[in-house]
């Protein structure tokens, strides 16, 4: 009985090794999307993943092409809808799943303005800035970049939230050929 159990082990290994390369190869893909896809956000993550799921608590600002923008306390930039009104925020759905709200109360040291809170449409809390409700951007997969700036994209602009309420004359803080923007 231990012999053939050998033999069955023996030969099986050979079979099992094209399933371990797949394996392997599924774990690398895996692991390659996570690190630039979505974390759980979590107000002391120390990770530079995905801004996604972000949670408010102490945000900071940073200076992005040339423009002071409010930032999540891992450094991501935080953007503003135009459709969106002071009490209520319209992105929902996919358009949540591509900009993340900022949940619960925020607060910025040494920023001017107002935050605040309004509730979701799902009962979730979602941070603002001067009646602006706040947002992350999934292409952003590093602190500093400002890619959803300017962006026309499920039915409205976004906007990077600057601190003086203002658009930089003439700059772009996304790289790609915007112009500039506040709100």
């Amino acid at each position: 009985m231990i012999t053939s159990f050998t033999r069955l082990k023996a030969g099986g290994r050979l079979r099992m090794l094209p399933a371990l390369l797949a394996v392997g190869a599924a774990t690398a893909v895996l692991a390659a999307c996570s690190s630039s896809g979505t974390s759980s956000g979590g107000g002391g993550s120390t990770s530079t993943g995905s801004p996604a799921a972000a949670t408010a608590g102490g945000l900071k600002t940073a200076t992005i092409g040339g423009a002071t923008v409010l930032t999540s306390a891992r450094g991501f930039t935080l953007y503003s809808f135009a459709p969106d009104t002071s009490a209520k925020s319209t992105c929902t759905g996919t358009c949540a799943q591509n900009w993340p709200p900022v949940t619960g109360p925020a607060s910025a040291s040494g920023v001017t303005g107002t935050f605040g809170t309004i509730k979701r449409a799902d009962g979730s809390t979602q941070a603002t800035f001067d009646g602006h409700p706040l947002y992350t951007f999934v292409a952003d997969t590093a602190p500093g970049q400002a890619k959803g700036n300017d962006l026309n994209a499920f039915g409205g602009l976004w906007h990077e939230i600057t601190t003086s309420g203002t658009a930089p004359a003439g700059s772009s803080s996304s790289g790609s050929g915007g112009g500039g923007g506040g709100y």
